[in-house]
């Protein structure tokens, strides 16, 4: 795995991890961690994480759809030299995946949002802070330089300016925007397991957090006792409402009038790279690609918008072939497994983003969870590469995968489609 150095000074190396909790020894595969912080998580919060948008459609077909591609192996292949960097922005990775943007970390662990970027940072993988965090973005790039930072754009061009110039001056090099809400989402889940914006005091919240003490002890009271009633810190140039305040919604509304004229602004006003996230169009990529963006994620906001929206790796071997395959297609939606993570690189990713494993990883375990759940994913991916018969990344292409057939039909050995 790469080393830490070359993102960050020695002298700001994080500190010796602590000792991982007994119950880390449970957790052999992402998945693992979802029932775990099902159970540690009181039900507003978890559901909120879990959930997506109506009957989750898309949320199944994020992972339904690594189903379809299985593997082409080649053997006797020397593979003792392999290695699974990446490189993206001038920048050398660790491995071909990293922590996605997720909002409110903070009500899943204490200061969760440091706890993802420090865990990242000491695996040498990209992590990218959301802007519905509730930890303020300057002390997030303070402690973890090279940390990305997510941004969904206010209502009109003075704010998104007055935004963008904050996020410069935070020390930010990589500016994500996000461009698939244009309105909220109906989430029927959150509705069912009593998770509102505003977050609502209630009974059923109240019982919930009797019944996880370590949650209200090492998360809830100690943010209110440290930091006081956590806030929206990230979503304009200026310090948002409270979780608890009745103007949440209106910050976040306003949103449906933006138009790639808002993104050419950014482009004029950003120095650094310019990632555009949430696109699922051969079209939209293309756009995003001409106004001159270094990166596009393909994202359907992890089945949290538009129920029935297409899994991203349903478009990504188009979108790939019509951008190039020099110019970067990272993707999200699903991933669990190292072998989730290698069909997309196969299918001409550049790199894969990964949210609530490591959302769960956090509420279970801390830093020390993040960072088991890193090291598990990590370990497939090399193993996988292993018995594909390659040494990186670079040498996994469409030949190493088939697409499975219905029953009476044939697959096409070494051929992703």
């Amino acid at each position: 795995m790469a080393s830490l150095p070359h993102l960050v000074p020695a002298a700001l190396a994080p500190a010796p991890l602590p000792p991982a909790p007994a119950v880390l020894r449970r957790m052999l595969s992402l998945q693992d961690f979802e029932e775990a912080a099902r159970r540690r998580l009181p039900r507003p919060i978890f559901g909120y994480i879990a959930g997506a948008a109506e009957g989750n459609a898309s949320l199944r077909d994020n992972r339904g759809v690594f189903g379809e591609h299985a593997f082409v192996t080649r053997v006797l292949r020397d593979v003792s030299g392999r290695s699974q960097a990446v490189e993206l922005f001038g920048e050398r990775y660790g491995s071909p995946f990293g922590i996605a943007p997720m909002g409110i970390n903070a009500l899943s662990t204490y200061r969760g949002d440091l706890v993802l970027a420090r865990a990242a940072r000491r695996a040498g993988i990209v992590s990218v802070m959301s802007g519905t965090s509730l930890i303020p973005m300057e002390d997030v790039a303070r402690d973890s330089p090279g940390t990305w930072f997510q941004a969904y754009l206010p209502g009109d061009q003075v704010r998104i300016d007055a935004l963008v110039d904050r996020v410069e001056r935070a020390g930010f090099r990589t500016l994500v925007v996000t461009v698939d809400i244009p309105i909220s989402a109906n989430r029927e889940n959150n509705i069912r397991t009593g998770f509102s914006t505003p977050l609502k005091p209630s009974l059923r919240l109240a019982w919930d957090g009797l019944v996880r003490p370590r949650w209200v002890a090492g998360t809830f009271l100690r943010t209110l006792l440290r930091h006081g009633m956590p806030h929206f810190e990230n979503s304009f140039a200026t310090r948002g409402a409270p979780i608890v305040s009745s103007t949440v919604l209106r910050d976040f509304s306003a949103r449906d009038h933006l138009g790639w004229r808002h993104l050419e602004a950014i482009r004029r006003r950003w120095k650094g790279p310019l990632v555009v996230k949430g696109l699922l169009s051969v079209e939209d990529a293309l756009q995003a690609q001409r106004i001159g963006a270094d990166a596009v994620v393909l994202s359907n906001h992890g089945g949290r918008q538009l129920d029935g929206a297409a899994s991203p790796m349903r478009v990504l071997e188009a979108v790939v072939a019509a951008v190039g395959p020099a110019y970067p297609v990272l993707i999200d939606g699903g991933f669990r497994r190292g072998s989730d993570v290698l069909k997309a690189i196969a299918l001409g990713a550049r790199m894969v983003l990964v949210g609530r494993p490591f959302n769960y990883a956090a509420a279970i375990a801390g830093e020390a969870g993040v960072h088991h759940a890193i090291t598990l994913l990590r370990d497939e991916v090399d193993r996988n590469l292993a018995m594909l018969g390659a040494t990186s990344c670079g040498e996994l292409g469409p030949w190493h995968l088939v697409r499975r057939r219905g029953p009476g039909e044939e697959c096409s050995p070494g051929l992703a489609s």
